[in-house]
């Protein structure tokens, strides 16, 4: 469907992170937006408030009749909605139109300049920090992001003249196959998502068909070190980078008094002095990322300079609810072992001399079933583990994986504590005077409490 025959737009699962930043674009654009969630949340308060029609209940008869015409009515799902969804079923018999959001997301931006960031973990900081340094240019640039920037209080942003748009490549669901980037980081290819996949094998393999995507004249960058084996058309770059090796790279690094500084150095000019405007070290590899697609595409050393140091971070990504001189409260999407591994790391980098407690809700069966032996690895990293039940997204339970199969894998001498997540607050409460650090960690909905452990840490 040409998208200027469309009048109006409907979401299946609208109060996605994706989802949303997607209907922001068709309202923009004059389009009626409406759709279905399952939850009130922030993000679907704020659609309302620009206009978008929302309801809550799976029910055909609460579709507005402006998006009951399939001539003019473009229906855009989530992967995460059940087949069964009874107004995608009806959609669908009535022979409507139906997208997933990443196929929506390659027909708007085909006809832009895509630059993209693909990768298991790193891709949501590292598209939203490309697309601040991006939108310092004179020209800006639009951006669907997958998490919301803290300098902008949105996942979505909008340029009527810029060329270029900053996507976050989703590998779920094979979804990155319908974008055309024309630059494209790698981050990671730690094997995920196994329930869509199968095996590691087909998830790297679904990365090789992505790199196949990218349009003559464009670049790949990839991190080095990957098992991913590109596979380019004609006329496309390819690039490396890392913290320490490659045709992008860090030296002379400066880690202390909370900030962290080093020199960029690029074939296409080197950047002395880069200060990380949040002071991770993952975000060293993260920003040589995001530099180097932005000087690729035009980006000057001042305005590279001057962006990384303004970058604010991203909800959920490291978040600090609480820091004072003697304690603190993290809130962290990290949701793979790797994932939190890293942050474990980052945490204790920055904490070196006192006690980290984790608390973990484990999200998906199948996660947790593939991985239960590295998330107890990555979770012994902490002094004191809290582990919830698992949330289960899509999924249905899975006979004999639960919590308690990591549990059992920590290492000796780690405690743990087992819990429903509707007893987290009582237990932080409990124990509020002997927690000096204190990680969140998980995709799920656990976050929802984050505000009220503020408090209690507070008190």
């Amino acid at each position: 469907m040409d998208i200027s025959n469309i009048n109006s737009v409907y979401f299946i699962g609208v109060g996605g992170i994706g989802m949303s930043a997607i209907a922001r674009y068709f309202l923009s654009q004059g389009k009626v937006v409406a759709g279905y969630d399952r939850t009130p949340s922030e993000l679907t308060n704020r659609l309302v408030q620009e206009g978008a029609q929302i309801h809550y209940e799976e029910d055909v008869n609460q579709i507005p009749s402006s998006c009951k015409t399939k001539e003019d009515t473009l229906v855009v799902y989530t992967p995460a909605i059940p087949s069964e969804h009874q107004e995608l079923v009806w959609f669908r018999e009535q022979g409507f139109e139906i997208q997933k959001r990443a196929q929506v997301l390659g027909t708007i931006t085909r006809s832009a300049k895509a630059l993209c960031v693909a990768g298991t973990h790193g891709k949501t900081t590292t598209s939203t920090m490309l697309a601040h340094l991006m939108n310092s240019m004179p020209e800006g640039c639009n951006a669907f992001l997958g998490g919301i920037a803290k300098n902008y209080g949105t996942n979505y942003i909008l340029s009527e003249n810029s060329p270029w748009v900053v996507i976050e490549a989703d590998e779920f669901d094979r979804s990155f196959h319908h974008l055309s980037p024309y630059i494209t980081a790698i981050t990671s290819t730690d094997p995920d998502h196994l329930d869509i996949y199968g095996t590691k094998e087909a998830y790297l393999e679904s990365f090789s068909h992505y790199t196949s995507l990218i349009q003559p004249g464009g670049a790949l960058v990839v991190h080095e070190g990957l098992e991913m084996k590109p596979r380019l058309q004609s006329g496309v770059n390819l690039y490396t980078y890392g913290r320490y090796t490659g045709d992008f790279h860090a030296d002379n690094i400066r880690i202390g008094g909370g900030e962290i500084h080093f020199d960029f150095i690029s074939p296409l000019g080197d950047i002395a002095d880069i200060e990380l405007g949040v002071p991770l070290s993952i975000n060293i590899d993260n920003s040589i990322a995001a530099m180097a697609i932005a000087q690729l595409s035009g980006a000057k050393a001042e305005t590279i300079k001057q962006g990384i140091a303004s970058f604010r971070g991203v909800d959920r990504r490291f978040d600090f609810h609480l820091k004072s001189a003697d304690r603190a409260f993290i809130c962290d999407y990290a949701h793979h072992p790797a994932e939190i591994r890293q942050s474990a790391l980052s945490i204790r980098e920055l904490y070196s001399n006192k006690r980290i407690t984790a608390i973990f809700q484990p999200h998906l069966y199948t996660r947790t079933r593939d991985f239960y032996q590295e998330f107890a690895d990555s979770l012994s990293l902490f002094d004191d583990v809290i582990l919830t039940d698992i949330y289960p997204a899509r999924e249905l339970p899975i006979p004999g994986v639960t919590s308690q199969l990591i549990a059992n894998n920590l290492k000796p001498g780690v405690p743990c504590t087992l819990c429903l997540k509707g007893e987290v607050t009582d237990i932080v409460r409990q124990r509020c005077n002997d927690i000096e650090i204190l990680v969140l960690l998980g995709a799920g909905d656990l976050e929802s409490q984050a505000n009220e452990i503020t408090d209690i840490m507070k008190d």
